[in-house]
């Protein structure tokens, strides 16, 4: 067994998830693959078989949050050091995981967020632009530190995060990528970011209608309740 897992959550992702797989084992990157098929009601699954990762089927669509804390609680039932999360749709490019792990390395940090925006331009819808900049400014005057893309999921996390994570309601399912940030800072963890690229979304947005005032209104409640909440200790 390899000390990396690369953890891939996947909703109806027929049309992307080949791709992605392939890339991922075109750069060698010495690790483990699993697929959290997040109930998809597509060929998601039995395309990831075809391509002979593991693949844990979940019976029916728990969002984001619940597939990425499954894969958590993978990773920790299989003794693997280090997790990726990943993208199932092809926006986050593999290559820069390598990135990611020497970021770790060097900072000798805990968990390590990829940001589009260090070293690049990428368009994004003007609400969740909002939701970017609301999360930025919250962390910069609780933590006094600065981040670019603290709702990126291309993350590296290693044991001791992941495994805590992976326990009961540890995991904030509502929009973690942002609350994770908080949640670990209260609990004096490092937390930094590296460059990573990522390609722009593709097709429709889901960002229609009423759907970007609600998505900015709920992500402000997430982080209010994750800065309100008491953090169990990791033991």
């Amino acid at each position: 067994m390899k000390s990396y897992l690369i953890v891939i959550p996947a909703y109806n992702e027929e049309e992307h998830i080949a791709d992605v797989l392939r890339y991922v084992r075109e750069i060698d990157l010495s690790a483990d693959i699993l697929v959290v098929n997040d109930g998809s009601t597509d060929e998601t699954s039995a395309i990831s078989k075809r391509e002979g990762v593991s693949v844990l089927d979940l019976p029916f669509n728990i969002g984001y949050g619940g597939a990425i804390q499954t894969g958590f609680r993978f990773a920790t039932e299989f003794g693997y050091k280090f997790v990726v999360t990943l993208d199932g749709d092809g926006q986050h490019s593999p290559d820069s995981v390598n990135t990611l792990i020497e970021t770790m390395e060097r900072e000798k940090a805990d968990v390590v967020i990829g940001s589009r925006f260090i070293e690049g331009i990428y368009r994004m819808g003007i609400f969740r632009k909002i939701g970017v900049r609301l999360f930025s400014r919250i962390a910069f005057f609780y933590q006094g530190m600065k981040f670019t893309d603290p709702t990126s999921g291309f993350q590296l996390l290693n044991r001791r995060i992941f495994s805590y994570f992976s326990e009961g309601d540890n995991y904030p399912l509502d929009y973690p990528d942002a609350n994770i940030i908080i949640s670990l800072h209260k609990m004096r963890f490092k937390v930094v970011e590296a460059p990573v690229r990522m390609k722009e979304k593709q097709g429709k947005s889901m960002h229609r209608g009423l759907r970007p005032i609600v998505y900015v209104i709920r992500m402000f409640l997430a982080i209010i309740v994750a800065l309100l909440r008491k953090e169990n200790r990791l033991s």
